[in-house]
């Protein structure tokens, strides 16, 4: 007999308004239950609805609504991404966890997250990206026959895992045989920027940021010595951008290559995770997709419809959940006074269902045209890498249900647990 088939009711399990109403009475970042992580959807309406600029009990603030979110992306002058403040206390300013958060592209202001990002996005232009995708075929290609050989295997570890990984360190040029612990490290540096951290937590991420560190130092001085095409090469082009007066120090060129990394692999590995198991969840959005990649197979001319489908997944289940920032003076936000320095969350997850700009948010649909989403953020921090990603998501996701167009989960998965990255880390499935 071969394994039992996983009904929705085992992946996202409902939750009561009233519940939902009682998580949201009393909301605290650092104190969530079991089944706000399972199913956090329920407890941000009531947010949205009722306390959409929350007062939080450490004297931040949480924002739910999409109009406030954009409202704070698009004034990057008031609300700093910088975390020198908010990290210090985390993690101490001894802590290789504190060095790495607060030189990383993400959080930063200008001028150095002007600068970085101009150089990564150097490499990757749109001709660049469109020249990834042969090699990305061909390695979900080959996933896809292992897993065609073993009759199935884990969704997350066989196979939404192992694209990232392979891409970012294609666009590092980090050797093949010394990929192994790239995702470990990413997993637990960024674990570590869960709302409460743990000894364990803090231990494993400064363990992952001293050993990246060590393993780039050979990496960087190899490449000074050997430098490949930087119009292909991340790291030859952040190492080369020093000759054009877009100066990194050694710690920010170290550090922001620990980012691409991170930025890379967990967001995607997400994305591409969830979308299949969501599919799984709603099998009439399912059908409906196969029955569509069906005609346009048939009828080459038609339209694409994974991207639409993609873009549909970030919204409803984003990779990121949570953002923040800082407020550098007194400002208003939806109606709110805020004070110079007030901590802000930006709640991604919960933006993205707001009812005032997605029709009918609780409900994946692959139709949704206009995804006006928020899963890659907003402004001039808005994700570098997305079009990449896009990439990644449309061919893992298209290639996958064309190879497997039956999968069936053959036992629960197992979500991450975290609060402010949304994916899972199993989900055996059989074909």
């Amino acid at each position: 007999m071969g394994a039992p088939i996983v009904t929705t009711a085992s992946i996202t399990p409902p939750m009561t308004r009233e519940r939902a109403e009682a998580i949201a009475a009393e909301f605290d970042l650092r104190r969530l239950p079991p089944d706000f992580l399972a199913n956090p959807y329920p407890v941000y309406a009531v947010l949205r609805e009722r306390d959409p600029v929350r007062t939080m009990p450490d004297g931040s603030w949480f924002l739910t609504r999409h109009a406030d979110l954009v409202a704070v992306y698009r004034d990057a002058a008031t609300f700093s991404s910088d975390k020198h403040v908010e990290f210090a206390p985390k993690y101490g300013t001894a802590s290789p966890l504190y060095e790495h958060h607060t030189t990383s592209l993400v959080f930063n202001d200008p001028p150095l997250h002007t600068r970085v990002r101009q150089l990564i996005m150097g490499a990757l232009t749109r001709r660049a990206i469109a020249e990834l995708e042969p090699g990305l075929v061909a390695l979900v290609d080959g996933l896809l026959d292992r897993l065609a050989a073993r009759g199935g295997g884990d969704l997350i570890e066989d196979f939404a895992a192992a694209i990232p990984v392979e891409i970012i360190g294609n666009l590092l040029g980090v050797p093949h045989d010394e990929r192994g612990p790239l995702r470990g490290w990413s997993l637990a540096i960024l674990g570590a920027l869960e709302p409460v951290l743990t000894p364990t937590q803090q231990a494993a991420g400064e363990a992952a940021v001293r050993e990246m560190l060590d393993y780039l130092r050979g990496l960087v001085a190899d490449r000074r010595r050997h430098p490949l095409d930087p119009q292909r090469d991340v790291l030859t082009r952040l190492i080369q951008g020093e000759r054009d007066g877009q100066r990194l120090t050694e710690t920010e060129l170290l550090h922001n290559c620990i980012f691409l990394l991170n930025a890379g692999h967990e967001t995607t590995t997400n994305l591409i995770g969830n979308a299949l198991v969501c599919l799984h969840e709603w099998p009439q959005e399912k059908a409906r997709l196969l029955q569509r990649l069906h005609e346009v197979r048939a009828e080459p001319q038609r339209q694409d419809e994974i991207p639409a489908a993609v873009e549909e997944f970030l919204r409803f289940e984003s990779s990121n959940q949570l953002g923040n920032r800082r407020a550098l003076r007194d400002t208003e936000v939806g109606g709110v006074r805020l004070p110079a320095g007030a901590l802000v969350t930006l709640c991604i997850g919960a933006a993205n269902r707001d009812p005032a700009v997605f029709a009918d948010p609780e409900r994946l649909d692959l139709d949704r045209r206009d995804n006006r989403h928020l899963a890659f953020g907003f402004g001039v921090h808005q994700c570098a890498g997305l079009s990449l990603a896009r990439l990644e998501g449309r061919v893992a996701i298209g290639r996958f249900l064309a190879r497997f167009p039956n999968y069936v989960l053959s036992a629960p998965p197992v979500r991450g647990g975290r609060a402010r990255f949304r994916g899972f880390l199993r989900a055996p499935f059989r074909v």
